[in-house]
């Protein structure tokens, strides 16, 4: 029986991540990068404007007289003509700055008379301008290797024009449960028997990690059986299975490994819940035999799995983050195994407090 550092760091070690593809951008959402996005071309695209207003040339320009207004630029729709001395463009934010001109006045410090436009006060020179690149420039780095892409990231990659990314893909992970002693939702259990939610607890936490589930369903407590899901398993990412990994008559997840391509990295974890715990690799892929205990199940799942999901989904901080919080009440625990236990955490002025739950399943 190994601790769980050491367990936890040879899930770690044996673990690599998947194969990086390229796909679409609109289908990349919740991906990490495995090679930096670039800009196609720079942003701003060209100079244009911030506000709604007029654009002029501020040199060297007499405005008392007022100003002729020449022609309309709209986002969109630029202005194609020339500006000469004395005249100015109606402008609306986003549009492209027109040809000499060099500056923006907004409509507010304008007054329009007879096709004229009138200014407040002498303007800065540039004011109210966007210059092209002025946001990043074409080849720019964007988003950098490990991100994960999220609707800031993508929505940026998109504006740069970026449609395919390199991304590693989402973990392809088959669940199995054993047990005669199961029953799918929607049966009325009989005399001995629960309903397998430990299925539902694995599928609701792969989606929200970013993995695809692939539920083969349950195993009944026979080696044939459990032997023939085991196979169909073999195409995912990362293996599960829940239940019959002790010691007891009906224990066989081991022996049905054994008839097959299966290395065995630890058996047993210093943990309270959770001892039971197998991890190996079938086939090269790494294999959880979970303890079918739910409460074991969910512990195993957060302290052993979702390390090792990050990992192939190619996250760089994979480890469980950890933080000092001090406990509204005495805890024994029986210095044999390290405990985990179920509680809630609030943060309290200064400093994190935490209350362990009195039903730890």
């Amino acid at each position: 029986m190994i601790s769980y550092d050491q367990a936890l760091q040879r899930v770690v070690e044996s673990v690599s991540p998947l194969k990086p593809r390229e796909t679409s951008l609109h289908e990349a959402s919740g991906l990490i990068l495995a090679k930096p996005a670039k800009a196609l071309w720079q942003m701003p695209r060209s100079d244009n404007s911030a506000m709604d207003g007029f654009a002029i040339n501020t040199f060297p320009e007499n405005f008392e007289g007022g100003l002729s207004i020449v022609g309309a630029s709209y986002a969109g729709h630029p202005f194609s003509g020339q500006v000469h001395p004395g005249e100015a463009v109606r402008i609306t934010t986003g549009a492209a700055l027109p040809q000499k001109t060099d500056t923006v006045v907004p409509i507010e410090e304008t007054i329009e008379k007879n096709n004229k436009v009138f200014l407040n006060e002498s303007p800065k020179q540039g004011q109210h301008v966007r210059y092209g690149g002025e946001e990043y420039r074409a080849e720019e780095i964007l988003v950098d290797s490990g991100t994960i892409l999220k609707a800031g990231e993508i929505a940026l990659l998109a504006s740069a024009g970026v449609e395919q990314v390199c991304v590693y893909p989402r973990p392809r992970v088959a669940v199995i449960s054993t047990g005669d002693e199961l029953v799918e939702l929607g049966q009325t259990p009989g005399p001995g028997q629960i309903v397998n939610s430990n299925l539902h607890f694995l599928r609701t936490r792969l989606f929200e990690c970013g993995c695809n589930p692939i539920c083969l369903g349950i195993g009944a407590d026979d080696q044939k059986t459990l032997g023939q899901l085991i196979d169909q398993a073999i195409d995912a990412d990362l293996i599960i299975t829940t239940g019959g990994v002790s010691v007891g008559e009906k224990d066989y997840v081991q022996a049905t490994l054994q008839n097959r391509n299966f290395e065995k990295i630890f058996w047993k974890v210093a943990i309270k819940p959770g001892k039971p715990l197998l991890f190996g690799k079938l086939e090269a892929k790494p294999f959880f035999g979970l303890p079918g205990n739910p409460a074991a199940t969910a512990a195993t799942f957060e302290l052993f799995v979702k390390p090792a999901l990050k990992r192939l989904s190619g996250q760089v901080d994979v480890l469980p983050e950890k933080r000092m919080a001090t406990l509204t009440h005495e805890v024994m625990g029986d210095g044999k195994r390290q405990a985990f236990l179920w509680c809630s955490l609030q943060w309290d002025k200064s400093e994190y407090r935490v209350t362990v739950s009195q039903r730890q399943g």
